[in-house]
């Protein structure tokens, strides 16, 4: 494929790989991979038959494929929840295949791919930094366009909507990616109470600043609770969470979001907003439910990831990576596990929830930073990603820019840039990062834990990555 690449950023790309090989060889250690097993899709243990009903009906709605006639766009990144959230099944993050390669021109749509959009790649979410005036953007600049498609449910012929560069907006370095956030166990993540997050972010004082680490909550800025949901904790709920995806990933209108992303009239396939609650006019739960209470309950009621107690590298590998993992530090961010709160559905309270995250913000330093505030969320901070389930996740960081595990703990400490936010991808052609706007080097708070795992033998370092592959 024809990038278009300059000279100096194809020697950012020699740079940036060279340093990929030092870290893998720097270790006898490896990725022992995606493992099969148990995993994750069940619904929570305990919820009564109405409650599991309410789930699968959820279900049932996530995996539905948006059409014209359901309102899909103007702009979109997707048709489908379940088409961002399914693997290693439905509610998990990206696939190993990106269906964004075949949805950009189906039924006769008209959108080309960027460079960062391969078949072989992530799922990814397009942000820019900077708006052209240099202020900040930040927001969401969804993929594709509706102008040609026909679909059997309507048409968007005569959309006169066009495509944004992508590609130009990349090689200037104002692109930021995102990858889909799992949505395994979110109900117990909703349900964790401010105050225990507030109090487990206080505990280990002195272990925590002997490592560098600080880190600290993001927050509504209406009533101050904390948000917890999406890689930099810009959500507060669920409800919240489903709402925006809904219109800025498929462009569906809804209660929460009653406006289109884009107003061109010529691309309205539906009345706005597109879902409501009661449109059916039947008094049945899963008929007179909007779509977003729907996914919202659906992923309420998702169960957590099932660890394994013997894959990969057999059960007294694992006892001893998760001591390890805990011995260096990883576990001062990714807590082990908090309690819920007495809530009133029975199955989320008083549970201990095995997440592996204290859901706060933590500088990463530039080599991770993708150079976007969000809240309380500097341009090189995200939320500690729960690591529940990571045994069986393809692509890892905010970005997916890689589906080795040892070189996403090597990523914790920064990388070769400073002075810019970098976005590094899984291909060569999009490794060269959207740099963006220089904001000033911040060091990586988990720069002393990942110092204390590269001074590990390599059988310890083994040993952790098995346990992290078997939760």
């Amino acid at each position: 494929m024809k990038t278009g690449f300059s000279t100096a950023a194809r020697a950012v790309l020699f740079i940036v790989a060279g340093w990929a090989l030092t870290l893998s060889a720097a270790s006898a250690a490896t990725d022992p991979g995606v493992r099969a097993g148990p995993g994750a899709g069940d619904p929570v243990p305990g919820l009564t038959a109405d409650q599991t009903t309410l789930f699968f009906d959820g279900q049932a709605t996530f995996a539905e494929v948006e059409m014209l006639g359901d309102g899909l766009g103007p702009r979109f990144n997707l048709d489908s929840c379940v088409g961002c959230h399914r693997s290693p099944t439905h509610g998990g993050s990206s696939p190993p295949v990106n269906p964004q390669v075949t949805v950009a021109t189906l039924d006769g749509a008209k959108n080309t791919l960027p460079s960062f959009i391969v078949s072989n790649g992530p799922i990814r979410e397009v942000r820019f930094q900077l708006l052209p005036n240099g202020q900040r953007d930040g927001g969401v600049h969804s993929l594709f366009v509706i102008s040609g498609r026909v679909d059997n449910t309507g048409t968007a012929a005569n959309c006169t909507a066009v495509q944004e560069d992508f590609t130009t907006q990349f090689r200037r370095g104002n692109v930021s990616l995102r990858i889909p956030t799992p949505t395994y166990g979110l109900g117990l993540v909703e349900n964790i109470p401010d105050t225990t997050l507030t109090a487990n972010l206080a505990a280990n004082a002195q272990r925590k600043t002997a490592l560098g680490i600080s880190g600290h909550l993001n927050t509504n800025p209406n009533d101050g609770r904390i948000s917890r949901f999406g890689w930099k904790a810009q959500n507060v709920s669920l409800l919240l969470f489903s709402g925006e995806a809904y219109n800025v990933e498929m462009g569906i209108t809804n209660e929460l979001f009653q406006t289109e992303r884009d107003l061109n009239p010529t691309c309205q396939t539906d009345t706005t907003p597109n879902d409501v609650t009661g449109e059916n006019g039947i008094a049945d739960a899963n008929a007179t439910l909007s779509d977003i209470e729907k996914f919202a309950i659906y992923m309420r009621f998702l169960g957590a990831p099932i660890p394994s107690a013997t894959t990969p590298g057999g059960a007294a590998s694992i006892t001893h990576g998760q001591q390890v993992f805990n011995s260096v530090g990883c576990g001062m961010c990714h807590t082990p596990s908090l309690t819920t709160d007495n809530t009133t559905v029975a199955a989320l309270a008083n549970q201990q929830a095995a997440l592996y995250s204290d859901l706060a913000l933590h500088h990463m330093g530039n080599g991770l930073a993708d150079n976007i505030i969000q809240g309380a969320a500097g341009p090189d901070e995200f939320r500690t990603a729960p690591l529940w389930g990571v045994g069986q996740r393809v692509y890892f960081l905010h970005d997916g820019r890689t589906s080795d595990l040892l070189q996403a703990i090597q990523l914790h400490a920064g990388g070769p840039f400073r002075g810019g936010a970098g976005t590094a991808g899984t291909n060569a052609a999009d490794a060269t990062a959207s740099r963006g706007a220089s904001w000033g080097g911040v060091a990586s708070e988990a720069n002393k834990v990942i110092s204390n795992f590269n001074n590990l033998p390599d059988a310890s370092q083994q040993d952790l990555l098995n346990f992290l592959r078997s939760l």
